[in-house]
């Protein structure tokens, strides 16, 4: 199983932010320079993180992106559902034109389901604040 680079670089793009917006707006190319990210790949980022309320821009010549909400109130999850539209893209418990025509058939979409729920739960329980404290994310938090 893989996370998409959407995922994982809207993840680093965010807790980058958290990390330094205490000195005010931060600018995409220094988030760049820092995580040795494309500029260009964190513009698109930036743009639907800040369309879904996590993210807000600042214009101007010390402009630049803040979080939109408290680093406590964001969720792993959210920015990874954010990115992606979920955190386990499966055909088996899809729904719409990107379902599996054997779901009603195949013994393994309750599997696929559950997989997805025990993600889910893992990544909503892990906030920003968290993954951009050093030190203070604690692997086994969230499984307790």
């Amino acid at each position: 199983m893989k996370t998409s680079s959407k995922a994982r670089y809207s993840l680093h793009l965010v807790i980058d932010i958290a990390q330094h917006q205490d000195a005010g707006p931060v600018p995409l190319r220094e988030v760049a320079l820092r995580q040795n990210l494309s500029l260009k790949y964190l513009e698109q980022l930036a743009k639907a993180l800040t369309r879904d309320g996590y993210l807000q821009s600042v214009r101007g010549a010390q402009g630049g992106y803040l979080l939109a909400r408290p680093a406590t109130s964001i969720s792993a999850g959210d920015i990874m559902r954010a990115a992606d539209g979920g955190v386990l893209a499966a055909a088996c418990i899809d729904s719409g034109i990107n379902a599996c025509p054997r779901q009603s058939l195949c013994g393994t979409s309750r599997f696929w389901s559950g997989l997805r729920d025990a993600i889910e739960d893992y990544v909503d329980g892990i906030t920003i604040a968290q993954l951009a404290t050093d030190g203070a994310f604690d692997h086994d938090f969230a499984l307790s």
